[in-house]
């Protein structure tokens, strides 16, 4: 098997083991909302001014699909709808205080899981880790590129 075949095959691995191992853990934590609610809630609090294209973008969805999400994390009373002054045309999203609280949750398990890793990560060295995030960078605008070239949009 090539180099970047082993690469991209233990990549995928690594995610699905993560996503496996964690899954439990999170569910019973945020029980109620799905993963994809629940990283729309993270999307919202980190984004400033999320609207749904900004959301749609972040969350690699289309601005449909993020307007069907929205409109049931509005319904569960987590996000509410807000326009600025000047411009009644677009609808931004914040945290409501329940809001908050499953983002405040879905951090802490993340904490939680940095935390449970941690005696991996002691063991790279500074070195070891600009090569990986030039990795991951290159990798990242090459996939970028790859969108482009295929006229993929979100829209």
């Amino acid at each position: 098997m090539s180099k970047d075949a082993q690469v991209s095959e233990q990549v995928r691995d690594l995610f699905n083991k993560m996503a496996w191992l964690n899954k439990s853990r999170m569910e019973e934590q945020l029980k109620g909302y799905k993963s994809s609610e629940v990283h729309c809630i993270e999307a919202i609090k980190k984004k400033q001014d999320p609207n749904v294209t900004i959301l749609a973008e972040a969350l690699y969805m289309t601005r449909g699909a993020l307007s069907r999400l929205t409109k049931k994390l509005v319904d569960k009373k987590v996000i509410e709808s807000y326009q600025k002054d000047g411009n009644r045309k677009e609808i931004y999203f914040r945290l409501t205080e329940q809001g908050e609280a499953v983002y405040q949750i879905h951090e802490a398990q993340h904490d939680y899981f940095r935390e449970r890793d941690r005696a991996v990560f002691e063991q790279v060295t500074e070195d070891n880790y600009n090569e990986l995030l030039k990795f991951v960078a290159l990798y990242d605008e090459h996939l970028d590129n790859e969108i482009k070239k295929q006229g993929l949009t979100l829209n």
